[in-house]
């Protein structure tokens, strides 16, 4: 009877580590179930709204008795705020806050949701009836995600109302001219950062007179998505609001499966998108130093089959992990949706909960991410090449005036996948951001365009300026000639007479629009009279522009030399990540040699050496550099470990992951085991369902039914 009573003990223990480590998360509407125990580090509980049977506060008690952190998530844009839109909370009904089309219809995000104008009386709702409710439940960390305004929206009474009061004139409808607008996209953008700013201030303050050192976080899509699904956000501007902590960069198979264009071909490309979404939100976030989280989720929210999952997951969890400098992650979105619902096998009508398989692999990647390292490793290729970019990206994609079209964003990737299907690490830096010495401090050459976004101040060309007198070497590419270069802005109005922004550029440069290149101080330009979109969207389109970047990067800069490959590969710590590119003339597989352990695949075979072929990524356990490999530990599991002991010739832990999951694992130990013992929490004995040594690796391969109360492994060798 002791000795069980001492496992159960042991089994709802967290180690210290664990306890004071936040560097994963996982975001539930749900209280927690024994399906959904997930074992990350935080559980970010979504909505301030009670349930049937069970309050707001109810559901956050029960991970918190888990031994979870407790953040809290809600939509600033929408959200289940009944109570506000039928008027329950001031007598007023609020329906009319939603977004509107120029046909009278609200954009809904569900059932009685409606994307909102967020007015005064909804930024006073968020505040008194959602952020006090929060943080007076012991709530210290706030997530608001997704402040996002469609570009098609900006016709409803409330938004007139707010263009009058902050342009002073009369609404003027978007569709009927450029300058209408790009008025229109400033506005929607100014009403959320105006909404997270009051909303974060407020958090703040009211945390402070609680005793409580309250943290505002902003998930939100990349820049690039949210251009190329057309959503005006306040993106990178939040970054530097001091009531702003940090972001959950959201990107996953959904945004990243959006199709581009490629020497003329439009499809999907969900590695090579994800590299550039992580990228612009870490860019986005560095010179500031504000924390950041990378998601990835494990299927998304239009229903697929579950290999159209794992592949596609395999793609952005390689992405992300190409970033060695961030180690935060949000592990999954909704695990309840992940766990308890069923969706299609591949090739075939029916649909089941998640195959054994698949839960296997994505707890052995999530566990993964606990022990994940930041590195100052970087990633392989040239790590000097930049492309500009800026918010007012969102301001250009919606609706199309003069004829102007940017298909699928293509003059974004015009500059940047020529350049990543290379084996080229492009880096993303934020106009916003060029004020921070840090952020042109390792670009060598900077590639920019004002075919899809205008420079919000004539700062941006100062900074540039200088940069590229100092020794930087600036492209520009554009014709100058859409609808968008003659808006009413600083460059053409208070005495600038400039008929392009870039124009402006130039003057500061020295050189004359119609020439192609030119020293400027220590540095170089080079003007491309073409719009970046001719890169991609035409068959070979890319050959000049990359002939350019090495011309530049070699001669001008003097950098080096410009290699180009066929793939992406970083080592973080004992992880090999690796990804290799199709579309390129170098068909050759990457091949890491081993021992390795491949945890893409859920028997975590141990391999002599890993051939990654075109269009696949790994990740892979390089035993070889195994911190301490004279001592037990457990390399990969698709569970959680606890409680660790060694003994001379013993090693044991409690394992922990979600029920009706199966785990799989590695152990390192000195000698292959004598015997291997399992018990449940209440002490029954378990039998493995398979168990092996390898002698190359010295490791043991085990497998057992997952529990989120415990199970003990104690090994003898």
């Amino acid at each position: 009877m002791m000795r069980r009573t001492l496992i159960f003990v042991c089994s709802l223990c967290l180690s210290a580590a664990a306890m004071a480590q936040e560097k994963t998360a996982f975001q539930t509407s749900s209280a927690w179930t024994p399906e959904i125990d997930v074992r990350s580090d935080i559980a970010i509980v979504y909505g301030a709204g009670d349930r049937r049977g069970m309050t707001f506060e109810a559901r956050v008690k029960s991970w918190r008795e888990r031994g979870y952190q407790t953040h809290f998530m809600t939509g600033i844009a929408w959200g289940n705020y009944e109570d506000y839109f039928t008027g329950k909370w001031d007598g007023k009904n609020h329906f009319g806050i939603g977004q509107v089309e120029q046909d009278g219809d609200t954009i809904w995000h569900g059932r009685n949701v409606p994307y909102v104008v967020p007015e005064s009386t909804f930024i006073a709702y968020m505040k008194e009836a959602i952020i006090k409710k929060v943080i007076d439940a012991g709530i210290s960390h706030i997530h608001l995600e997704e402040p996002e305004f469609w570009a098609r929206a900006g016709y409803s009474e409330v938004f007139k109302k707010e263009w009058q009061r902050y342009y002073g004139f009369p609404w003027q409808p978007q569709h009927t001219s450029p300058e209408n607008t790009y008025l229109s996209s400033k506005l929607k953008y100014h009403l959320y950062y105006n909404a997270i700013k009051e909303v974060s201030e407020y958090a703040k303050a009211y945390g402070k007179q609680k005793g409580m050192d309250v943290k505002v976080y902003i998930p939100t899509h990349s820049l690039v998505n949210y251009s190329s699904w057309r959503i005006v956000s306040p993106e990178a501007s939040l970054a530097s609001l001091p009531s702003i902590d940090g972001y959950i960069a959201q990107v996953w198979t959904g945004t990243s499966r959006e199709p581009t264009y490629f020497n003329g071909l439009r499809k999907e490309r969900v590695f090579e998108n994800a590299f550039l979404e992580y990228g612009s939100m870490i860019s986005m976030t560095a010179p500031t130093g504000r924390k950041i989280f990378l998601l990835t989720d494990p299927i998304e929210d239009w229903p697929r089959d579950w290999g159209d999952y794992k592949r596609n997951y395999e793609a952005t969890f390689t992405a992300k992990l190409l970033y060695p400098m961030v180690a935060n992650y949000e592990v999954m979105p909704w695990p309840e949706r992940i766990y308890t619902r069923p969706y299609k096998l591949p090739n075939s009508d029916s649909s089941i909960l998640i195959p054994k398989y698949y839960s296997t692999q994505m707890q052995i990647m999530v566990n993964a991410l606990n022990s994940m390292p930041e590195t100052e490793n970087r990633v392989s290729g040239v790590n000097g090449i930049g492309v500009l970019m800026g918010n007012s990206m969102m301001f250009q994609r919606f609706p199309t005036h003069q004829g102007f079209e940017d298909p699928q964003f293509s003059n974004f990737y015009g500059q940047t996948l020529p350049l990543v299907k290379l084996g080229v690490p492009v880096q993303t830096v934020h106009m916003e951001n060029l004020p921070f010495e840090a952020t042109l401090k390792d670009i060598k050459v900077l590639v920019m365009s004002y075919s899809n976004m205008k420079p919000m101040s004539a700062e941006v060309h100062q900074h540039l300026a200088a940069w590229v007198k100092k020794g930087g070497v600036l492209i520009y590419c554009g014709r100058d000639d859409d609808p968008y270069q003659s808006v009413q802005e600083w460059w053409n109005t208070k005495g600038n007479t400039f008929r392009a922004p870039s124009e402006h550029l130039f003057r500061l440069l020295g050189v004359k629009p119609d020439q192609s290149q030119a020293q400027v101080g220590k540095g170089y330009v080079y003007i491309v009279r073409q719009h970046p979109k001719e890169f991609v969207m035409n068959e070979a389109g890319e050959k000049s522009y990359v002939a350019l970047i090495k011309k530049a990067y070699e001669e001008s800069a003097k950098a080096g030399k410009l290699l180009f490959r066929n793939s992406l590969y970083v080592s973080r710590g004992m992880y090999d990540v690796v990804a290799v590119m199709d579309e390129n003339n170098d068909q050759n597989a990457f091949v890491v040699k081993g021992p390795v352990i491949d945890l893409f695949d859920p028997t975590l075979p141990v391999l002599a050496s890993k051939s990654v072929t075109p269009g696949k990524q790994a990740l892979l356990l390089n035993v070889a550099r195994v911190k301490e490999p004279g001592k037990p530990q457990v390399l990969a599991a698709a569970s959680r470990i606890y409680n660790e002991e060694r003994k001379a010739g013993a090693y044991s832990f409690v394992a922990k992951s979600p029920a009706k999951t199966v785990n799989a694992m590695r152990i390192l130990l000195p000698a292959a085991p004598k015997e291997t013992v399992l018990h449940g929490s209440g002490g029954e004995k378990i039998t493995p369902v398979s168990t092996s040594w390898d002698e190359s690796s010295k490791t043991v391969f085990l497998q057992f039914d997952n529990s989120p109360e415990g199970v003990k492994v104690e090994i003898s060798y």
